[in-house]
């Protein structure tokens, strides 16, 4: 009897260290729908480039796009970044208040600025390369960026944030290496990957919590 309480008692405490050094609020239902999301949007941005965009010159295909044809996607990709964000927090809220967490702690911001810091830069970084004309690249570099945010954030949560990560990582290199099909890789990236991990995470996690 002894020796199980001890062993009890020291799960218990390893349980409460990583509850205090780990944010385990995140929903998986949140990645699966983020990658709906992404789906939607790629569908829709593929509708924008290619539709009635290609023509032929000398025997080539050419793609034009318009500046108001990258409005209206830079408008789309927003739209599911901020979307993906707001289900994300309020699917987080729910699953920490039923788990009588807080949502917004020590570990919540750390995890926060670890994510920020390499999202930030790599977006102004696009927006530089936007502005000078250079759009070949913005797909992969947004899956590469991105994937180094969740690399760089996951020692502050599960696990599986650190392989979708580098997951996108690797989608993201591959895609600068066939830049005539960034949207495809995109949808892969940030939809499917998202949809797997997050399914992963949803039964996981998710229910067995409740």
């Amino acid at each position: 009897m002894d020796s199980n309480n001890y062993l009890k008692d020291i799960s218990e405490i390893k349980n409460m260290m990583n509850k205090s050094s780990r944010f385990l609020s995140i929903s998986g239902l949140s990645g699966i729908l983020a990658g709906i999301y992404a789906l939607i949007g790629a569908y829709l941005g593929y509708r924008i480039i290619y539709a009635n965009n290609i023509i032929t010159i000398d025997g080539y295909r050419t793609l034009i796009l318009t500046e108001n044809r990258i409005i209206q996607i830079f408008i789309i990709a927003f739209s599911v970044v901020a979307l993906a964000m707001m289900t994300g927090i309020v699917l987080s809220y729910s699953k920490a208040k039923t788990q009588n967490e807080s949502l917004w702690d020590s570990t919540s911001k750390r995890l926060l600025i670890n994510f920020a810091i390499p999202l930030v830069t790599g977006g102004l970084f696009i927006l530089i390369l936007m502005d000078k004309g250079v759009y070949a690249f913005v797909a992969p570099l947004t899956m590469i960026f991105y994937g180094l945010a969740l690399i760089n954030a996951s020692k502050y949560t599960l696990g599986y944030v650190r392989s979708l990560g580098i997951t996108m990582l690797i989608v993201g290199l591959i895609s600068t290496y066939f830049l005539g099909y960034g949207l495809f890789f995109w949808a892969l990236g940030f939809g499917v990957c998202h949809i797997i991990y997050g399914t992963i995470m949803h039964f996981k996690y998710d229910r067995v919590n409740k």
